[in-house]
């Protein structure tokens, strides 16, 4: 099973990037879905064909689908949206305003990944393409389930005691209504569908795909979101360097876009070494329909290293987001990729069994493994491209 993200900044090409990927692995036999989780749901228009909420055959072992948010948000959030319509009602606050109050945030996104988890538990297909939101919204997306973790596991168990044994009570003195069972009933399914969805997106069969054009500020951004990938333990195996000006027959005007791509490409093979960049060229006119976008793709995947298979489900890179060694009796040291990472926007703190990593505006929890948790932090160091902490087991007295 192979799972493919792409994601971003806004108006790179990554939904045609996904798109053309799809549409070459179903070319090769595979039988595979093509989704999004970009509310903008543009997969159907770069197929030329009408959205629809089931996977609908566009080609030949090619399917896609537009998840249906409504639906799923219905079976998820339904018990917890009543609570907070009653919640809301208790206290005098207009019904309209109350339903716009109670719409979840980033709601369409959170259960497009649901159905992501969902799809790929099917089994019925041998390569997922998902067409992630921009970066910004991805990032936020794929922190989630590990936040949540947090909260399920210190407060929640808590908090589900206190109001069942003073529920009575409060609902009598405050006059709004307590959570009813089947309210916390509905935030521990959440939690463990959101903790499948991690599952899937962090196994070793599921890598994501950056899509950048050769410029500046799209690069930063891109530098920025491997790094917070890495953080929270994503695997990421390409950078698609996508709208390349051609060189030749070039006017003068083109020429100046020619020198200013040549060389931030040669600045973005060196920042995101060992990661293969993969090239396209600025087309003509815009990719639509499975046969334009099969010839996208095949560009794209042309350009790996000669002698390497240009197969779009291949794991074209291969690197570990964890590891842990033990490097002498008691000692351990824990190895995070943190790619393109400055010390500088790095800070490292224990609390209790778990570590708090920030790097650059991004927050980690890391609960570490029982074997760690048992030790003490001897010190951490930038190796390469990964972070390398030192655990020394206390020996008694």
């Amino acid at each position: 099973m192979r799972v493919l993200l792409f994601t971003g900044k806004g108006g790179v090409g990554k939904t045609t990037a996904a798109a053309g990927t799809a549409t070459l692995a179903a070319a090769r036999g595979r039988k595979t879905l093509v989704l999004s989780t970009d509310a903008a749901h543009s997969l159907a228009d770069a197929f030329g064909v009408p959205p629809t909420a089931e996977p609908a055959e566009v080609a030949p072992n090619l399917f896609l689908a537009q998840v249906d948010a409504q639906r799923t948000f219905e079976r998820t959030w339904t018990e917890i949206r009543r609570y907070l319509l009653g919640v809301l009602d208790s206290v005098g606050v207009d019904p309209i305003e109350a339903e716009e109050l109670t719409v979840l945030p980033g709601a369409e996104e959170v259960l497009a990944l649901l159905e992501v988890r969902d799809q790929v538990r099917s089994g019925r297909w041998d390569v997922v393409v998902v067409d992630c939101a921009p970066t910004a919204e991805t990032l936020r997306l794929l922190a989630l389930p590990e936040a949540l973790n947090w909260y399920m596991d210190r407060v929640f168990p808590t908090e589900r005691r206190m109001v069942r044994a003073l529920r009575p009570v409060l609902n009598r003195v405050t006059g709004v209504p307590m959570p009813a069972d089947g309210v916390f009933d509905a935030v521990e399914r959440l939690h463990a569908e959101l903790a499948a969805v991690r599952e899937v997106l962090t196994d070793p069969g599921t890598s994501v795909r950056l899509v950048l054009t050769p410029e500046s500020v799209v690069v930063a951004e891109a530098r920025r979101t491997l790094t917070s990938l890495s953080l929270y333990g994503y695997r990421t195996d390409a950078v698609i360097a996508n709208r390349i000006f051609p060189a030749e027959g070039a006017d003068s005007w083109r020429t100046g876009w020619v020198a200013a791509q040549t060389a931030m490409l040669a600045e973005i093979e060196a920042s995101f070494a060992p990661l293969p960049v993969l090239r396209s060229g600025y087309r003509a006119a815009e990719p639509v329909g499975p046969e334009e976008l099969g010839a996208l793709a095949a560009e794209i995947y042309a350009s790996l290293p000669a002698g390497t298979d240009p197969d779009p489900c291949a794991l074209l890179s291969q690197s570990e987001p964890m590891t842990i060694r033990a490097v002498d009796p008691g000692r351990y040291v824990l190895s995070l990729a943190l790619p393109l990472a400055d010390k500088r926007d790095m800070d490292l703190r224990r609390k209790g069994d778990e570590l708090v990593l920030t790097v650059g505006g991004h927050r980690r929890l890391l609960a570490l493994p029982s074997a760690l948790a048992r030790c003490t932090v001897g010190g951490a160091q930038l190796a390469g491209d990964r972070l390398e902490i030192s655990f020394t087991r206390e020996t008694p007295a």
